[in-house]
């Protein structure tokens, strides 16, 4: 990390950027690495990633958009060898995050409607003399990438709900509704990705960001992706006018208007893709690859789907597709993946503590149930080792940055999680009181508080459960 920090550096000065401090930025869910840059009178982000295939294909679209003016943001350095970058700094506020605060307000359908407006610039005005030879895998939204997406659900979720159902029928019906939905009168561009996320808000305008993974395709596509997002939960008011919306805008920009009809019935079509699309990346992420966070998404996606096939009309018979997804929605299905949460009547409390082997050695259990968890964050790269870190503790955001950035601790915890949650939910299920979870390391200073500090906040998050937390060598108690 600190090559790519003197990186950073080097480039900023060939470019004149006078460089005051530079921040680690949390993780996102891909491989990049982002920094951002304190100047004297501004701030800009730069982004390390070794895939130079992925980089290119992010510097030409962007300069292809750029000089369509499209919102985007501006590219300002690029490292000699391509895997270094320095763009304009559009803030933390996305479109999910305004949602998430102010919720479903006149503001925020005002910012959803301008995103659309944007949006249609971006697929059609983005779509002219746009080099297709550049698109990471595909160069369009066919027949066999939509038929992919339809594998990915049914080997990365279906497969694992061990559901009864004809595999030859169910691959016909998935041919039939890829030839179904390829069958449109014009294709542009499609972002692939487009969801409130991926939408930035910087003063009255909103900009895209992670379009390196687009390709030509319907219009519908992307529209069903940000609306239709579970994590959003628009009504279907909202829904149906911020279509009509996109429709006239984008007839503004179309050499042809598109028929209402016949583009609302593919549409429909569509968000079943995206809908199954993104419960496929979340039995991926979740089911295989065991990020918690991905399971909890689960139970929303679901409904999502669930109202859909109750209430919508793709426009095609697919009997035994139909018969799957009426399967996969019951309640029962549902339930699996909801989180049981504690309530006032809970009695549960969970002790979390972080310690040091050499000072204190193992926590004395208070109450008469014995047993619980000890954990031993030994095993991750200890910030103490390095000067910058040695005066502060697991709590300071220097040391989060740096043990979420630079160490296996994610992987740590979330293995740690998939164990204690067992016993959370069983522990609620039957009335217990009481559990102790602590987490040691040398100094009991930076490892076994941050993972003690993190976990009290997924549990809290996940289960709503009382916690309390004790950092002894620390002497604080939260």
């Amino acid at each position: 990390m600190q090559q790519i920090l003197q990186q950073i550096t080097s480039l900023c000065k060939s470019h004149n950027i006078d460089v005051k401090s530079i921040d680690i930025l949390p993780a996102s869910g891909s491989d990049r690495r982002y920094f951002r840059i304190h100047t004297s009178d501004k701030t800009l982000i730069a982004t390390y990633n070794d895939n130079k295939v992925e980089n290119h294909t992010f510097f030409e679209f962007t300069k292809h958009f750029q000089s369509k003016g499209i919102n985007t943001p501006k590219l300002i350095a690029v490292s000699e060898d391509s895997l270094i970058y320095i763009q304009e700094d559009l803030g933390n506020e996305s479109l999910l995050n305004v949602l998430e605060k102010k919720g479903h307000t006149d503001e925020t359908y005002i910012l959803f409607q301008k995103t659309l407006k944007e949006l249609a610039k971006l697929q059609i005005k983005g779509n002219e003399d746009l080099d297709y030879n550049l698109c990471l895998t595909s160069k369009e939204f066919d027949k066999q990438t939509i038929f992919t997406d339809l594998l990915y659900f049914k080997y990365y979720f279906l497969r694992t709900l061990k559901l009864s159902y004809n595999k030859q029928k169910l691959f016909d019906d998935f041919d039939a509704l890829a030839n179904y939905l390829t069958h449109t009168d014009a294709k542009y561009f499609l972002m692939r990705d487009c969801q409130s996320r991926n939408v930035m808000v910087k003063g009255e305008e909103v900009y895209f960001i992670d379009y390196q993974g687009g390709m030509q395709g319907a219009l519908q596509y992307d529209v069903a992706s940000l609306l239709w997002q579970a994590k959003a939960e628009l009504s279907e008011e909202w829904k149906n006018s911020l279509l009509e919306y996109y429709i006239d805008e984008a007839n503004k920009l179309l050499p042809k208007p598109l028929d209402k009809n016949i583009f609302t019935a593919q549409y429909n079509g569509y968000v079943l893709i995206r809908l199954l699309q993104v419960l496929g990346a979340y039995g991926f992420r979740g089911l295989f690859e065991r990020k918690a966070h991905f399971l909890t998404s689960i139970p929303l996606a679901l409904k999502n789907l669930k109202w859909f096939v109750a209430n919508k009309n793709i426009g095609i018979s697919l009997k035994e597709f139909s018969r799957v997804l009426e399967l996969i929605t019951q309640d029962e299905i549902i339930s699996r993946f909801e989180n049981i949460k504690a309530d006032e009547q809970t009695p549960l409390e969970i002790k979390i503590t972080s310690f040091s082997f050499l000072k204190t050695g193992y926590p004395a259990d208070e109450t008469k149930n014995g047993g619980g968890f000890v954990f031993d964050c030994r095993g991750i790269l200890n910030p103490g080792r390095f000067e910058p870190y040695k005066a502060l503790t697991g709590r300071d955001k220097e040391v989060k940055d740096f043990l979420e950035q630079q160490t296996l601790m994610p992987d740590f915890l979330n293995n740690v999680y998939n164990i204690v949650d067992i016993s959370v939910e069983d522990y609620i299920k039957r009335g217990f009181d009481s559990l102790c979870i602590n987490f040691g390391c040398t100094g009991g200073q930076h490892r076994s508080v941050y993972a003690a500090e993190e976990t009290a906040r997924h549990l809290r998050n996940k289960y709503k459960v009382k916690v309390k937390v004790h950092h002894i060598e620390q002497k604080i108690y939260s």
